[in-house]
C-alpha cells in the first residue's frame, strides 16, 4: 500500500434520540458541537485534508473522504458549508449499525481501498497522528488504533476511558481503523454481530472462543496476541497500532472530554 491513497471515512451519525453533548450546545447533530470555535467535523474533515496528495508529498495520503450519518447533508451547513463545495468530500447515508453501514458502502463500491475509518467527535485528531497510524498499519488486513493507559493517564490522570486491560498493558481506542481489502469483511460482520449482542457475554464467547475469552478475563494474554488469534479464527491479519500521542486516545463523548479537549486546542494554539 505504500504510496498509494487512501479512502477516509468520517462516522458522523449518532445514536437515536437527542445527544447530551450537542443538547449542551444546541445542536441537533453531536458532529456539529462546536469547539475551541470550530465544529468538530470541520476539525477532523480539515485534518485529514491535510493529508492529501495535493497537500502531502510523503506517503501515505487521504486522496478521498466520505462522511457517512443518518442524514449527512444537514451536517453540511455552518462550520461545515465549506464541506459542500469540496471536490475531494462526498456523503453517504448510514444504515442499521456501523459495520454493517461500512458492508453496504462496500458492496455498492461507494469506497476505494484501502480504507481508513474514523469518528467526527476526534476533534484532537492531528495529521501526524493520522500519518504515524497509517504508516504502522501497512502490513495488516485490518489495523486498530489504541493508546496505552501508561502513556495517556501520565498526561492526563483526570481523564476516564474504558479500557480493554490485557498481560502487557490496559488499552483505549483512538477511533481509528485501517482496513486493506475485502478480507475485513468478516470482521465487520461479526462486529454486527457484537453490535446486536455486546450486553449478553456468552454470546461474545461464542464469537471468539472460550479459551481466548478466559485468557483475556485473566489477561494472560497480550493485546497484540488477543487480536491476532481473532484474526486467525477470521481468516485475516489484525495488529493493534499503539499510538505514541495519548490525545489520540481523547473523543468527546461527555463535558469533561469537552472541556479537556478545548484546553488542549487552546495549548496548541500557544506552542
Amino acid at each position: 500500500m505504500t504510496g498509494q491513497a487512501w479512502t477516509a471515512l468520517i462516522l458522523a451519525g449518532q445514536r437515536p434520540g437527542i445527544d447530551p453533548l450537542a443538547a449542551q450546545f444546541q445542536q441537533e447533530w453531536k458532529a456539529l458541537t462546536p469547539i475551541d470555535g470550530e465544529a468538530m467535523l470541520s476539525r477532523v474533515a480539515k485534518t485529514l485534508l491535510a493529508l492529501s496528495p495535493e497537500e502531502n508529498t510523503q506517503a501515505p495520503t487521504i486522496g478521498h473522504i466520505v462522511v457517512m450519518a443518518q442524514d449527512p447533508n444537514a451536517l453540511l451547513t455552518g462550520d461545515c458549508t465549506w464541506m459542500a463545495k469540496e471536490d475531494r468530500i462526498t456523503t453517504a447515508v448510514s444504515g442499521s449499525g456501523i459495520a454493517n453501514s461500512i458492508i453496504s458502502l462496500i458492496d455498492k463500491k461507494n469506497i476505494t481501498w484501502p480504507l481508513l475509518v474514523t469518528t467526527a467527535d476526534h476533534p484532537l485528531l492531528t495529521k501526524e497522528m493520522v500519518a504515524e497510524f497509517l504508516s504502522k498499519a501497512q502490513e495488516s488486513d485490518l489495523s486498530v488504533g489504541v493508546v496505552s493507559r501508561s502513556n495517556l493517564l501520565k498526561s492526563y490522570p483526570e481523564n476516564r476511558r474504558t479500557w480493554l486491560c490485557f498481560s502487557d498493558d490496559a488499552y483505549s481506542g483512538a477511533n481509528l481503523f485501517a482496513m486493506a481489502n475485502d478480507k475485513v469483511k468478516a470482521a465487520l460482520q461479526q462486529w454486527a454481530e457484537i453490535e446486536q449482542n455486546r450486553k449478553k457475554a456468552w454470546q461474545l464467547i461464542r464469537h471468539f472462543g472460550l479459551c481466548l475469552a478466559i485468557r483475556a478475563i485473566t489477561r494472560s494474554i497480550s493485546f497484540k496476541k488477543a487480536l491476532n488469534q481473532v484474526g486467525n479464527k477470521l481468516g485475516l491479519t489484525i495488529n493493534p497500532v499503539v499510538l505514541s500521542q495519548p490525545e489520540a486516545g481523547i473523543d468527546v463523548d461527555k463535558l469533561s472530554d469537552y472541556q479537556l479537549a478545548e484546553r488542549i486546542l487552546k495549548n496548541r494554539k500557544q506552542i
